[in-house]
């Protein structure tokens, strides 16, 4: 069982879309666990679209549970890479910008 506010809590819930991309789970794995009692879901739906929103913490225990912790640990540690790479691509295409503007303005002080 969840603990209380856990369902609340920012982060602590995803929905099964969101476990396919992060953890590399189909919904088939996701509705065994929820059929074995590992997993507590609630529904949802955004736009007329169902979803089933479970918790993270359950999610990795059950992962762990039947793939092995090595497989939540590659697989946790692909989606953090792949942030950390994004986050990168964003902070060097913001460093060219301003690198252009500190030419340009470096280029306007030296006119006479």
């Amino acid at each position: 069982m969840a603990e209380y506010g856990e369902w609340t809590r920012k982060g602590a819930t995803l929905s099964d879309a969101s476990a396919a991309k992060e953890y590399g789970v189909d919904l088939n794995f996701i509705e065994e666990g929820i059929r074995a009692g590992k997993l507590e879901y609630r529904d949802g739906a955004i736009w007329g679209n169902p979803y089933l929103r479970l918790l993270r913490s359950e999610l990795e225990r059950y992962i762990i549970e039947v793939l092995g912790a090595d497989y939540l640990l590659k697989t946790t540690g692909r989606s953090e890479l792949r942030k950390v790479k994004l986050e990168m691509a964003k902070l060097n295409a913001r460093l060219a910008e301003l690198q252009t503007r500190k030419t340009e303005i470096e280029t306007a002080l030296n006119k006479p």
